[in-house]
């Protein structure tokens, strides 16, 4: 299986299934003297565990992580950083009833006719349950952006058709409403309603999709590369590659398509001797290349795959079945909730390695 891997000089490799005895990921490319302690890894998986909140899967996963290189007298070596999570509490019983089921928004289908063999337990490699080691590369590539003064949040910005709004109250307070929120959205009145919306889909055996915004705040100018490595185009890459992801815009995104281009301009102008624009309609990117100016972007998330609801599917002979999970399955009732330490991550792991990428372009 190829493609396991991901950037250019901080590069991060992750390994492991589902179900199998523990999963992990190698970081090349770190620079050495990063201070780094796995207290700080365990700190940013235990925002992604499950069983925290009604409105995420019961699976209790501790996610305790373990450095196995790398790592000397709380400095990175430069040496490849070998992060292990073991896995506790998976229970494979429950897939056994439905391993020949073509189960509707899953992979096993064209797992099977891509290798001819699919690890059934929980999804094995398709599982969400990867995004755990981009969560620990992503804690190190965080700590690396702290050297440079960048900071990441994301939060859900929508579930179902509830849309939160988001007012400009400082990274610090972002932070702290988004993860005291059950289903991690800052919006206090928007959180109640969208844990309500999570109760009636549940109760009809449903689930529901959502956004994830992340936002930059203080961003250098110059990040990112022009043609087929823009930043937006890394990002959008990143997004995509994340587990029932289904769409990425950056700034305005598809909204930009109902002004014109006298609105969606953003006027430059001087402030504190920086070039600022007056508004951030691109996102924080032009060309590519990063402006200065806040980065904001949003990942669409479908609803969870796994329902409670019967579903006409397919056996792998072909023949037609109704798909009903067994009692006790453990599944989220919307995907984006968890998702949003991993969106961070994967915006920290492209930011980190357009910094280092840019030290090479000029003398």
């Amino acid at each position: 299986m190829a493609a396991n891997s991901f950037g250019k000089i901080f590069r991060m490799t992750t390994w492991g299934e589902s179900h199998g005895k523990s999963i992990g990921v190698v970081i090349d490319g770190c620079p050495a003297g990063l201070p780094l302690s796995i207290e700080e890894v365990n700190v940013a998986l235990s925002l992604r565990a499950p069983g925290k909140s009604p409105y995420t899967s019961p699976r209790k996963e501790a996610d305790e992580a373990v450095i196995l290189s790398g790592v000397f007298e709380g400095k990175t070596t430069g040496a490849p950083i070998t992060i292990l999570i073991p896995n506790r509490d998976a229970d494979s019983s429950k897939y056994e009833p439905i391993k020949d089921h073509l189960r509707p928004g899953h992979a096993n289908y064209t797992y099977i006719k891509k290798y001819g063999v699919f690890d059934y337990r929980g999804g094995g490699r398709a599982s969400a349950r990867e995004t755990a080691c981009r969560v620990a590369a992503g804690a190190v590539a965080k700590k690396l952006l702290e050297q440079y003064g960048i900071e990441i949040v994301a939060f859900v910005k929508q579930i179902g058709s509830i849309e939160a709004e988001i007012k400009d109250a400082g990274f610090d307070h972002l932070h702290a409403a988004t993860y005291s929120s059950p289903v991690y959205c800052p919006d206090p009145e928007a959180s109640i309603s969208m844990c309500k919306a999570l109760d009636d889909a549940r109760a009809q055996g449903d689930s529901l999709g959502g956004v994830v915004e992340f936002l930059v705040p203080s961003i250098p100018a110059g990040l990112g590369d022009p043609v087929y490595e823009k930043l937006e185009a890394v990002l959008a890459f990143a997004m995509m590659s994340l587990p029932a992801s289904k769409g990425f815009e950056i700034g305005s995104g598809f909204k930009s398509v109902s002004m014109i281009g006298s609105e969606h301009n953003d006027l430059f102008f001087i402030e504190n001797e920086q070039v600022r624009t007056s508004s951030n309609h691109a996102g924080g990117v032009l060309g590519g290349i990063s402006t200065g100016m806040p980065l904001v972007g949003r990942v669409a998330f479908k609803p969870a795959s796994s329902i409670l609801k019967p579903q006409d599917t397919l056996t792998l002979e072909g023949k037609e079945v109704v798909l009903q999970l067994p009692e006790g399955s453990r599944h989220d009732p919307c995907v984006a909730i968890r998702a949003v330490p991993v969106v961070e991550a994967m915006a920290a792991l492209v930011l980190a390695d357009a910094l280092l990428l840019n030290r090479s372009v000029q003398l």
